[in-house]
């Protein structure tokens, strides 16, 4: 029997616009399954059966997040398949800072308007970002909010659930002196700041589709660069080398982040000279006359993560990265002090 509601259409709710925004999105979650799912899309809860083969203390470590006003990019460039990327990056990217495999993704879309082809790019998305990280999408939600939010307005955000073994779970506790500090470096400014963002180039009023010569793309493109995936670089790594801790450079930038990550005691020396940062960032900078110290306290600067190995096997835990496709590469170093993080 066909389900459907005149009234509550009349009211702004289509629920056949949902039957058909899954139907076109079922071969992109196609793409994501992996050992362990047991449900298909569309049941009330997604199943997972985890692998505990070879783990003594299972863990499950989850990460929540969203993508943030860069949806208003995407809006403006109605352009919608890659901030899924971002909404599971934001995830991912945590939980891994434990030391956790991520296992399976859910993500959850409110809309001004149910138009089945604009989420199903928005899940287009997520699933790239699943695969690209190595786990399962094995739910979601989409929720029309007529009456709340414009017709063309939607939010994306999603959770993730991983594993590791506790004795693997990375302990700072063994950082010290002489640990190397690297970094990983960034796509761009992936999903933090983007209010400022908007406010400097005031890109309700920009044409986002010129070129500029200066970041070699268009604003439009350098703005929606999706978030970088690092789960399986530092799962490389984790593997080759003694990691004492691993950072995912987000909202904060170097000044929250870092620290999270330092013992009391120690500080992270890094070497701001050698960053390789993306012209985007310099352009905000100077349109924006923000300092240098607002910069790295808001933005990642071109590292969107680092990991800290001890001194002895920092050299395995590069050739690792670089063998998983990461361009790593040494920023600094542990040493002594109150500060936590350093620039120098």
């Amino acid at each position: 029997m066909r389900s459907f509601s005149d009234s509550y259409r009349a009211a702004g709710v289509d629920i056949e616009a949902g039957y058909k925004g899954v139907q076109l999105m079922k071969k992109d979650v196609a793409r994501t399954m992996v050992p362990g799912v047991i449900s298909d899309p569309g049941g009330f809860g997604g199943l997972f059966a985890p692998n505990f083969t070879g783990v003594q203390e299972p863990v499950l470590v989850s990460g929540t997040d969203g993508v943030g006003t860069k949806l208003r990019i995407a809006q403006l460039l109605d352009k919608h398949d890659t901030v899924g990327i971002d909404c599971v990056a934001m995830c991912v990217n945590d939980i891994i800072c434990c030391g956790a495999k991520p296992l399976f993704f859910l993500d959850y879309i409110a809309i001004g308007k149910n138009d089945p082809k604009k989420v199903a790019a928005i899940v287009s998305g997520v699933a790239e970002g699943c695969v690209q990280s190595g786990c399962a999408l094995i739910g979601g939600e989409t929720a029309e909010h007529p009456g709340v939010m414009a017709a063309d307005d939607y939010d994306l955000a999603g959770f993730s659930v991983g594993l590791v073994d506790k004795a693997k779970v990375i302990d700072h506790g063994k950082m010290q002196s002489g640990d190397v500090i690297l970094g990983l470096p960034s796509s761009g400014i992936h999903s933090n700041g983007y209010s400022l963002v908007r406010k400097i180039f005031n890109v309700e009023h920009t044409n986002l589709n010129l070129y500029s010569d200066e970041l070699g793309e268009t604003l439009g493109e350098a703005l929606l660069t999706p978030t970088k995936l690092y789960v399986k670089p530092v799962l490389a790594a984790l593997e080759a080398a003694e990691i004492h801790g691993v950072s995912h450079i987000t909202g904060g930038g170097f000044f929250e982040n870092i620290p999270r990550s330092v013992p009391d005691g120690l500080c992270a020396k890094i070497e701001r000279t050698v960053l390789k940062m993306p012209p985007i960032f310099k352009m905000l900078a100077s349109m924006g006359d923000v300092s240098e110290r607002e910069m790295f306290n808001t933005y990642n600067m071109g590292v969107g993560m680092t990991v800290i190995a001890s001194k002895e096997t920092a050299d395995r835990a590069l050739e690792a990265l670089r063998t998983a496709g990461c361009a790593a590469y040494p920023i600094g170093e542990i040493v002594a002090g109150e500060e936590k993080v350093s620039l120098c």
